[in-house]
C-alpha cells in the first residue's frame, strides 16, 4: 500500500506558475505509476498527466500539453507537477494517484488507479 499527500496548491494569476508535489509513504514507491487528475466544481474528474514507474514514459491531457510537466524522484518518493502558463480553466482540485496496474494509455483512466490523495486546490484568477 501507499499513502499520498499533495501540496503546493494555491491562488495564482493567469499566466503564472505553480508546482504541485505528491509525497508518498510506504515502501516500493518505484513499483507504482503516478498520475494527476483534477476536478472542477460541477464537472467530472479529468485526467491531467501520468508518469511511469521509472519515469521514462509520460502522458498528458491535450489541454495541458506544453504547459505542464510531470516528474518523479523515486529516491525521495515524490512526484511533481510543474504547471506553467496557467489559465482560469485550470482551476480545480488536483489529486495525486498511484497504481501498479495497467500500462501505457490505460493509465489515462481513473479506474486504473487504486490510491488517491486528499487533493489540493488550485485557483487561477483571470
Amino acid at each position: 500500500q501507499v499513502q499520498l499527500v499533495e501540496s503546493g496548491g494555491g491562488l495564482v494569476q493567469a499566466g503564472g506558475s505553480l508546482r504541485l508535489s505528491c509525497a508518498a509513504s510506504g515502501r516500493s514507491f518505484s513499483i507504482y505509476a503516478v498520475g494527476w487528475f483534477r476536478q472542477a466544481p460541477g464537472k467530472e474528474r479529468q485526467f491531467v498527466a501520468t508518469i511511469s514507474e521509472s519515469g521514462d514514459s509520460t502522458y498528458y491531457a491535450d489541454s495541458v500539453k506544453g504547459r505542464f510537466t510531470i516528474s518523479r524522484d523515486n529516491a525521495k518518493n515524490t512526484v511533481n507537477l510543474q504547471m506553467n502558463s496557467l489559465k482560469s480553466e485550470d482551476t480545480a482540485v488536483y489529486y495525486c494517484t498511484a497504481t501498479a496496474r495497467g500500462a501505457g494509455t490505460m493509465r489515462l483512466a481513473s479506474h486504473f488507479y487504486d490510491y488517491w490523495g486528499q487533493g489540493t486546490q488550485v485557483t487561477v484568477s483571470s
